[in-house]
């Protein structure tokens, strides 16, 4: 059976290959526009926690239930909770911390067939490149939760592994929710390192748990600590129309 495709004809001309040099720098220039609105609208959301996740479980499903618990415990910590602003898990996470005194912010993607932002974010902003909106999903965070999900669910977990492994970016916290359905995956790791695809070393990446209280304590001295995050008022400038607010912030830049 032949798999219906969602792309644009923009984004079918752009995938394609080389094309009118005038076509490459008018997607040049979108692309810098969608990063440029994105900085301007979450400039201020203060240090976030990414949590990734499937779009596709329903409210009764245990996995949803445990996202909604990690999010009310993010929110505890002062984190702002970070999604990529979509169904199931997403939606989850971000009402874990809207219902429970936190703040809750998404990335959504524009798709054609889906998704729609979630009815618990306190700030969101659409992106039609997922490029960018992985980007942003990295950008603002200390941490990432890793819950049970699909293929761009593991797409953004070795996105952000990978940005550590190199250094591009700090060794913050990547936690892989749910022992019982990561197994075989984190096996997969294992034997990466058994055959020496990746240093053994780099298994220390990952905090493999199912509970939500050892993925505080982890967060506590693995963010929190030491990136010594403060309550911190944000410093914000009236004549961009900013307005600011008291969340869990850095003294100053870390990345």
């Amino acid at each position: 059976m032949t798999q219906k495709s969602f792309l644009t004809r923009e984004e079918k001309a752009f995938l394609q290959g080389p094309r009118d040099r005038i076509k490459e720098l008018l997607f040049t220039i979108k692309v810098q526009y969608n990063f440029i609105r994105a900085f301007r609208k979450m400039h201020f959301i203060g240090p976030c926690v990414t949590v990734f996740g499937s779009a596709r479980f329903e409210p009764e499903n245990r996995y949803y239930k445990q996202a909604e618990e990690i999010g009310k415990a993010l929110a505890k910590m002062g984190f702002t909770v970070m999604t990529g602003g979509g169904p199931g898990i997403m939606e989850a996470a971000n009402k874990g911390a809207y219902e429970n005194g936190g703040y809750s912010v998404g990335c959504n993607i524009i798709l054609p067939h889906e998704q729609g932002a979630n009815p618990y974010l306190h700030k969101w902003i659409d992106i039609p490149y997922f490029f960018v909106r992985k980007f942003l999903l990295i950008k603002y965070s200390y941490a990432f939760i890793v819950m049970p999900g699909g293929i761009g669910t593991l797409d953004e977990l070795f996105e952000a592994l990978t940005l550590i492994q190199t250094k591009m970016i700090n060794h913050f916290p990547v936690v892989l929710f749910g022992k019982a359905y990561h197994k075989e995956l984190y096996e997969h790791i294992q034997l990466m390192a058994r055959n020496e695809s990746i240093n053994p070393e780099d298994l220390e990446l990952l905090f493999i748990t199912d509970s939500v209280e050892d993925m505080v304590n982890h967060l506590n001295t693995q963010a929190i600590q030491k990136f010594g995050l403060v309550r911190k008022a944000y410093n914000t400038k009236w004549w961009f129309g900013e307005s600011g607010g008291r969340r869990l912030n850095h003294v100053s830049a870390v990345r």
